[in-house]
């Protein structure tokens, strides 16, 4: 409540799933009633919330995410984020990994997933996320139309363009060594330049995501590259049905969407 009164509009929280044995196998300290009464606060206090949800978990079968999913849909959320679980390099699932799902279970998964969310009036307007008509995450949306935007806070990561570069940013990440670097005017602990010759990836890698694609306007807008950057893949990935395109847009067919990695994948820089 105290976040809505300061003026925040939307709380996005880290459910992951309401089954306590999945939750300790994938180290999460909060249990599934925690998680229940922070939606329902939530809910009371702001018209916009996110629920996350995970899949493919440790031991997870098609019935436990059909329960996952009861619970989230239950709350009646205004958005709704899926994320695959991914087994990082250098952690402890990396060095001694757990048994999970099969590449056509997670696959069916997905599927489940996407149907019981439209049916329940939530739309997939990018590839992770589903939201309720105008309750699209408008951070993500700027995120994926290659936007600019402000890290605030310990370990915040910020993107801003110039007219002649575009600079990622990242704040310090641990708490008290962020205030004493905020306080002496140095926040940023790092900041690096995106190349030239990766600014078309980084667009494209961010813009396919999102199922209504983007403005061909855009990218030279947000890249200051020519539409030339990008003619080659664009013909390319056309010719292999991944992507629909018109005179003002691009966006990713069904196809596109089920193999968004191999679409991206074009738009590489060569070499």
């Amino acid at each position: 409540m105290a976040f809505a009164q300061a003026g925040v509009t939307r709380l996005s929280i880290g459910v992951q799933s309401f089954d306590d044995d999945a939750l300790r196998r994938i180290g999460r300290v909060h249990d599934a009633a925690q998680a229940r009464d922070a939606i329902e606060e939530a809910s009371s206090a702001f018209e916009r919330f996110n629920i996350d949800l995970m899949y493919a978990l440790p031991g997870q079968d098609l019935p436990a995410l059909q329960r996952d999913l009861d619970a989230a849909l239950s709350f009646e959320p205004p958005h709704l984020s899926i994320y695959h679980l991914t087994i990082e390099p250098n952690t402890r699932f990396a060095l001694d990994p757990p048994p999970l799902p099969d590449d056509d279970l997670a696959s069916e998964m997905l599927d489940v997933i996407t149907e019981r969310a439209e049916r329940a009036g939530l739309a997939r307007y990018e590839v992770s996320a589903f939201a309720r008509s105008g309750r699209q995450c408008q951070h993500n949306l700027n995120y994926w139309h290659f936007g600019d935007y402000l890290g605030i806070g310990a370990g915040a990561h910020g993107k801003l363009s110039f007219p002649h570069r575009v600079v990622r940013q990242t704040r310090w990440r641990e708490p008290a060594s962020y205030v004493e670097h905020a306080l002496a005017r140095r926040a940023v602990s790092q900041e690096h330049e995106i190349a030239r010759d990766a600014l078309a990836f980084e667009f494209m890698l961010n813009a396919l995501r999102l199922r209504d694609g983007f403005e061909l306007a855009l990218f030279s807008q947000r890249t200051g590259l020519p539409l030339s950057a990008i003619a080659p893949a664009l013909d390319e990935a056309e010719r292999a049905g991944l992507i629909g395109r018109d005179l003002a847009r691009v966006w990713p067919t069904a196809r596109g969407f089920d193999f968004l990695s191999d679409l991206q994948q074009l738009f590489l820089p060569p070499g």
